[in-house]
């Protein structure tokens, strides 16, 4: 049985220091002694006891792995979870952007991530956080891709289930301080991703069609009523039997967190881990996330 969150305040976390963008990740080959129980893109990281399942962390659109999680990545690392956050979907390996080519060619990159994951690790499931064009992979690789029996827990956080009626997804890249490079990318390569991920979308249509949610897998959908990019905040959600649909704003009803803001928000992070070990659940003190 899931725990109600609690509602407490506290003071905002500045986060501008913490943004470190990098480019796509790299796996090293494993270390081959005493290897941590937990680290943030460390391949030698071995999952601990308490924490079975290594995390794969999936950015949004015109972002990357790394800069797209420097808070989220690192405080799961601080609570013992092995977290890998893959760049998935570049136009050209030489910047590091990404999701921007389709979904369907980005999935199968992912896919291929998971199980690297698990053949480094030596884990049998592994559990997803997604955010954003990350949270719509989160949902459709599972579904299409063939591994789902190796999927635990999937934490989506705002994904466009539906559709978006806006483009301006790519606004990760000036989050990250990448829009230059965002700039160059659209304008060679174009943006699959986009169009795909629009309200009729062709990858949105291929994913609402039929149940969305896959046997054994526990789901939770994370939205913010602050959100200006996925709206209305309701059309993240899955409504099936097994999904666990959470507004911020239930919780923490002064958290004015964005879109962009939900991958830096301390109240998002306690709900993430929550969801992803609901057994150890413990009340959220509520934060603050940019409203962005």
């Amino acid at each position: 049985m899931r725990p109600t969150f609690a509602k407490t305040a506290s003071s905002a976390i500045a986060i501008g220091s913490m943004i470190a963008v990098a480019g796509s990740s790299a796996g090293a080959a494993p270390a081959a002694s005493s290897p941590p129980s937990s680290g943030f893109n460390d391949w030698s990281c071995r999952p601990s006891a308490a924490h079975p399942n290594p995390l794969v962390l999936l950015h949004g659109l015109g972002g990357n792995g790394p800069g797209h999680y420097a808070y989220l990545g690192p405080y799961l690392a601080s609570v013992g979870y092995c977290a890998f956050a893959p760049t998935y979907g570049q136009a050209t390996p030489l910047i590091p952007v990404g999701g921007t080519i389709s979904i369907a060619d980005s999935a199968k990159e992912i896919a291929v991530f998971v199980a690297k994951v698990r053949t480094t690790t030596g884990a049998d499931k592994i559990d997803i956080v997604g955010h954003s064009e990350g949270a719509f992979h989160a949902l459709y690789g599972p579904k299409f891709l063939g591994y789902a029996s190796h999927v635990d827990h999937v934490v989506a956080l705002a994904p466009p289930t539906h559709g978006t009626t806006f483009a301006g997804l790519v606004s990760f890249g000036d989050f990250l301080g990448l829009r230059p490079l965002v700039d160059t990318v659209l304008n060679t390569f174009g943006c699959q991703a986009c169009d795909q991920l629009i309200v009729g979308g062709a990858a949105v249509k291929k994913l609402i069609a039929g149940p969305i949610a896959q046997a054994g897998i526990d789901y939770t959908i994370i939205v913010s009523g602050g959100d200006a990019l996925v709206t209305p905040h309701e059309t993240s959600y899955v409504r099936e039997p097994g999904v666990h649909n959470v507004l911020i704003q239930d919780t923490c009803p002064l958290d004015p967190a964005g879109h962009i803001g939900m991958a830096y928000d301390p109240t998002v992070a306690q709900m993430v881990t929550n969801a992803l070990d609901p057994e150890r659940a413990k009340p959220v003190v509520c934060g603050f996330g940019p409203p962005l």
